[in-house]
């Protein structure tokens, strides 16, 4: 896994991050996330994916129904966004990377509503793999590295690369939420 303390921390920039690195690194990146995201779910049953687990500082402003706002995310939630987000990085990036203009989102989200088994999960998260390591065949032999935008002015530029790069880091701020909603529910489980 990629470590994004010093992001966090802000002593680098995502620039300087990911200076240097590869469509290469970001394949193993890639690979490295969905794998820890399955280690993470091992043993999910059914029961787990709908879980509701306890999450004090849950906070949804763009729930579509205002009773979600501070509910806690299900597993099936998670994914479905983690695995929205990872995409929408990853297809911006290679647009970006064949000298594209940035035009604005390239996103779809599952309705995580109609994630309610560990089948669907475990389809869910291949599927986005596959999407996502797809999406860097699309790069040229010599990416577009200095078509890069800024989200606002003065933020910092946004290539290729730290676009794909924003969606790993985003869908590695969920890791800990995954490990809580699995902790909680299998307690739930052996409580039954």
């Amino acid at each position: 896994m990629l470590e994004f303390t010093q992001l966090q921390n802000h002593e680098i920039t995502m620039g300087e991050f990911t200076d240097g690195l590869s469509s290469t690194d970001l394949r193993t990146f890639t690979e490295n996330l969905y794998a820890h995201i399955l280690d993470l779910i091992v043993g999910l049953e059914d029961s787990d994916v709908i879980f509701q687990p306890i999450d004090p500082g849950a906070y949804d402003p763009y729930a579509e129904n205002p009773e979600e706002v501070q509910i806690g995310w299900t597993l099936g939630h998670v994914i479905v966004h983690l695995t929205a987000s990872n995409e929408e990085a990853a297809f911006l990036a290679a647009e970006l990377a064949r000298g594209v203009p940035h035009h604005g989102r390239s996103r779809y989200e599952v309705p995580w509503q109609s994630i309610t088994t560990a089948e669907q999960v475990f389809q869910r998260i291949a599927e986005s793999r596959r999407m996502c390591l797809a999406s860097l065949d699309m790069w040229p032999d010599t990416p577009h590295l200095e078509n890069s935008y800024r989200t606002r002015e003065k933020s910092p530029l946004i290539n290729p690369l730290s676009r794909f790069v924003y969606g790993i880091k985003h869908a590695d701020e969920h890791l800990e939420q995954i490990a809580e909603i699995m902790h909680q529910a299998r307690a739930a489980r052996a409580g039954n």
